[in-house]
C-alpha cells in the first residue's frame, strides 16, 4: 500500500503530461477526447496527492509529480516530433536507357500548406533546423507552437493555399497553350504538402519527359528552395541522361514587382493616391537564420524596396509607403499603420508580399497583426493578400520558365 500511495500520483501525473501534449497537437476532431482524458488524469493526480500526503511528504510528492508530468510531456513531444513524413513517393519505373518521348516537364514547386491542420510540415522544419544546429522554438515550446497553428486553422476554417496554386498552375498551362506550346506537361508539387517535388519528378520521368524544368515559385533563395532541390538531387536524375534545370525564385522579376502597383490601383476607389498607405508585410526570420540563409532577408528586403519605388513613381506619397515584418524583425504592421493614420491617409492597403498564394499567414496572421493598430473605428484596412492567381503573377512565372527553355534549346 505504501508503494501504491507513492506510485499513484506519479502515474497519473505522467499520464497527464502525455495526454496534454496530445491535446495540444492532435487534429481538431480529436481535441475533446484528449482534453477530457488529460483533465481526468490531472484530477486523479491532485486527489491522490491530497488524500495520500501531508506535511513535508506532500511537498516532496508534489515535486515528484511535477517531474513525472514534465517527463511525460517531454516524452510525448519527442514522439510527435519523430513522426515520419507520410507523403507517398511513387516507384520510378523508367529504365535508364529510355530517352523519353521528347517533351518538357515543368515541375511547379512551391511552399505548400495543407488545407486543414496537419503539423508534418513544421515537424520536418523543426527536425531540419535541429540537424543544422540552427536555433528555433525550444523543444518544450513546440507543442504550443503547433497548438497556435491549429488555432489559426480553426479560426479561418481551411487554408486556400493548395486550391489557389492549383488554379495558378492551370493558368500557367493555359498561357503556354495560348503561346503555341502544346507538348509541355505540368506537375504541381509542394515542400509542405502532397505531392513532394521528388514525387512530381518521378511522375514526370515515368511519363516520358526528356527535359525537366523546376519552376521555383518562391520569392527568395532560402532553406525552402534548398530543401526542394536536395530532395530532387537525391533521385539521381542525371543517371537517366535527362537534363534538369531550375528557374530560381522571383525576387528579381520586374513583372512580379509591377503586380503590386496594378492591384493597389484597382482598390483605390475614390481615394486619391496621396491619401493611401501601402504596407508590404514580409515574414521575417530569426537573426540566427540570417547567418545560414542571408539571401532570404537580403533578397526580400531588396524586392520590397523596389516595389515601393514603383509605387512612388506611380504617384503614391513616399511617407505613406512602408515595409513591415510579421515576426522576428521590426517594425511590426500595427506601428506602420498608426504612422499612416497620423499622416492623414484615408485607407491602408496591405500585402503579404513574400507569399505566393493565400495561406495561414495572409488569411489570418497578417490581418490579425494589422488589426492591432490603434486607429479610428471604421478606418479602412484592406487586405490585398498574397500574389495569387493574378495574370501578372502567371506572366512572371512563365518568363522564368521561358528563360530556362531558351537556354536548353
Amino acid at each position: 500500500m505504501e508503494l501504491l500511495r507513492w506510485l499513484s500520483p506519479l502515474v497519473f501525473s505522467l499520464a497527464f503530461g502525455l495526454l496534454y501534449v496530445q491535446f495540444l497537437t492532435v487534429h481538431p476532431l480529436k481535441m475533446s477526447r484528449y482534453l477530457l482524458a488529460a483533465t481526468l488524469a490531472f484530477v486523479a493526480a491532485v486527489v491522490s496527492l491530497a488524500v495520500g500526503f501531508q506535511g513535508w511528504e506532500l511537498l516532496l510528492a508534489i515535486l515528484l509529480a511535477f517531474a513525472s508530468a514534465l517527463g511525460g510531456y517531454v516524452l510525448m513531444t519527442r514522439r510527435i516530433l519523430a513522426r515520419e513524413d507520410p507523403r507517398p513517393i511513387p516507384e520510378l519505373t523508367r529504365s535508364k536507357d529510355d530517352p523519353g518521348l521528347g517533351h518538357t516537364a515543368v515541375i511547379y514547386f512551391t511552399h505548400g500548406e495543407p488545407e486543414t491542420y496537419d503539423p508534418i510540415g513544421w515537424i520536418n522544419q523543426f527536425n531540419e533546423f535541429d540537424e543544422q544546429g540552427i536555433p528555433f522554438v525550444p523543444l518544450v515550446a513546440r507543442p504550443y507552437f503547433l497548438h497556435r497553428l491549429r488555432k489559426g486553422y480553426l479560426r479561418i476554417g481551411r487554408s486556400d493555399h493548395r486550391r489557389t496554386h492549383q488554379r495558378m498552375l492551370k493558368s500557367l498551362e493555359r498561357a503556354f497553350r495560348a503561346a503555341g506550346d502544346e507538348t509541355t506537361r505540368f506537375y504541381l508539387s509542394f515542400l509542405d504538402d502532397d505531392p513532394r517535388p521528388d514525387a512530381a519528378v518521378i511522375h514526370a520521368l515515368n511519363d516520358g519527359a526528356s527535359r525537366i524544368i523546376v519552376s521555383e515559385v518562391f520569392l527568395t533563395i532560402s532553406n525552402h528552395t534548398a530543401e526542394g532541390e536536395e530532395l530532387i538531387r537525391e533521385l539521381g536524375v542525371e543517371r537517366y541522361g535527362i537534363p534538369i534545370t531550375y528557374t530560381g525564385p522571383l525576387y528579381d522579376s520586374d513583372s512580379l514587382q509591377s503586380m503590386f502597383v496594378h492591384r493597389a490601383n484597382q482598390h483605390l476607389g475614390n481615394t486619391d493616391k496621396s491619401r493611401v498607405g501601402i504596407l508590404l508585410v514580409g515574414h521575417g526570420q530569426p537573426d540566427e537564420w540570417d547567418v545560414e540563409w542571408m539571401t532570404e532577408t537580403e533578397q526580400e528586403i531588396g524586392f520590397r524596396q523596389d516595389v515601393l519605388k514603383r509605387f512612388e513613381a506611380d504617384g503614391y506619397q513616399k511617407k505613406n509607403l512602408s515595409l513591415a515584418w510579421m515576426e522576428f524583425k521590426e517594425p511590426k504592421p500595427a506601428l506602420k499603420v498608426e504612422e499612416f493614420s497620423r499622416n492623414g491617409v484615408e485607407k491602408v492597403l496591405f500585402f503579404s508580399a513574400a507569399i505566393s498564394a493565400d495561406a495561414m499567414h495572409s488569411q489570418y496572421d497578417v490581418p490579425a497583426l494589422v488589426s492591432k493598430a490603434k486607429v479610428p473605428a471604421g478606418f479602412p484596412l484592406i487586405n490585398l493578400g498574397a500574389w495569387n492567381d493574378d495574370p501578372i503573377v502567371i506572366k512572371a512565372i512563365k518568363e522564368k520558365i521561358d528563360a530556362q527553355m531558351n537556354k536548353t534549346q
